[in-house]
């Protein structure tokens, strides 16, 4: 069933009105400051009560003001990591943890307190107060005390904007493990296409206070249209691959994808594990003859599916290799000079690529 969401506020001169569903285990609202990512979430959780609207979780209607529904905040079973991990200073981090289990009746507790522990790596920090924490293992710690109530729904409002790249890379892996193994819809306030690609299952894309698109991320990560200007660069496609062996001689990774083979920096994970790279359009070259004597190491022969204009000088092209799909952005001349059109043979030059799992299969 998923989440359904239908909303029509207003706040001083800003008018939220936006409409989406998704059955996605991850859902980004991704879009720029003041785009109205927050007050969704708020809405959703209860902390803000919409004009107008509709809102439920699961079949389970929260709002609906056409019904008089308002399930007060404390009812809603919805757990809310913020930017900042809020935890209490004068509890300790089992104590922390433990807090909101209280408010959940026993018949509805279903998260047990050991897996969550476990589930985020924060066993050896049960003991400690906040203040003797890194800011990755509040942020943690503040995930796990939303699990432990066993929620209906988790609500992460850019949790990884307070951090620095080295605490991000930190928290990632276990956001994914949570993704995964939790078994709770997610919903994830972010402004960065680089935590979107990696995490999400589905994208809501926000603008103004209204929904300019919405889908599956491997959908809507392509359309550098859809994108705020500040992103566009980072537009491209979800490649999933499978790791097949070692080139040890050069500390790079052998992987297979349905359009051919590709190496990457070694990747530590055994034979068969499946893999992720996101793809970016500004990073995929053009070629209409197989290319020799280049650095490049992934080269994938396919055929042109689409062409649209990119702007005034430039023009996305959709690549069908296999069953996957390359996107590469060209200068109309190069357009021109190639010889480019639909069903042309060509073939993708990749000259980078961002790698955003490295363990079984994302979603």
């Amino acid at each position: 069933m998923g989440i359904e969401v239908a909303i029509r506020h207003r706040q001083g001169d800003f008018m939220l009105h936006v409409t989406f569903a998704s059955a996605g285990r991850l859902t980004a609202l991704f879009g720029p400051s003041g785009s109205g990512k927050t007050s969704i979430v708020n809405a959703i959780a209860g902390l803000m009560r919409p004009d107008s609207g509709r809102v439920s979780v699961e079949g389970r209607v929260l709002l609906d003001t056409g019904q008089r529904i308002f399930v007060p905040p404390h009812r809603r079973r919805i757990g809310y990591v913020f930017q900042d991990a809020r935890l209490f200073p004068h509890l300790t981090v089992s104590q922390n943890l433990r807090y909101g289990r209280f408010f959940t009746p026993p018949a509805e507790r279903y998260a047990e307190f050991s897996k969550v522990v476990d589930l985020l790596g924060i066993g050896a920090l049960l003991e400690r107060r906040p203040a003797g924490l890194s800011g990755g293992e509040r942020q943690r710690v503040a995930i796990g005390r939303a699990l432990v109530a066993s929620p209906r729904l988790l609500l992460m409002d850019e949790p990884l904007a307070s951090l620095d790249d080295e605490r991000k890379a930190e928290i990632l892996p276990y956001v994914e493990r949570m993704r995964d193994e939790a078994g709770i819809p997610i919903v994830y306030v972010s402004h960065s296409v680089a935590e979107i690609a990696r995490l999400a299952s589905d994208v809501v894309l926000l603008s103004e206070g209204r929904v300019t698109a919405a889908g599956p991320v491997e959908d809507i990560l392509p359309r550098a249209d859809l994108l705020p200007a500040g992103e566009r660069g980072e537009a491209g496609a979800m490649v999933p691959l499978e790791l097949v062996g070692q080139d040890d001689a050069f500390g790079l990774s052998v992987l297979r994808s349905s359009g051919g083979e590709w190496r990457l920096p070694r990747i530590d994970a055994p034979a068969g594990a499946r893999v992720t790279v996101r793809v970016r359009a500004r990073d995929v070259m053009i070629a209409t003859e197989r290319p020799a004597g280049i650095s490049a190491l992934n080269v994938l022969e396919g055929r042109i599916a689409a062409m649209e204009m990119a702007g005034d000088s430039e023009t996305l092209v959709s690549i069908l290799s296999g069953d996957d799909r390359l996107y590469a952005r060209v200068t109309r001349r190069s357009v021109g000079q190639l010889g480019l059109e639909p069903g042309k043979t060509v073939f993708a030059i990749v000259k980078s690529v961002s790698l955003d799992s490295a363990v079984a299969a994302r979603r």
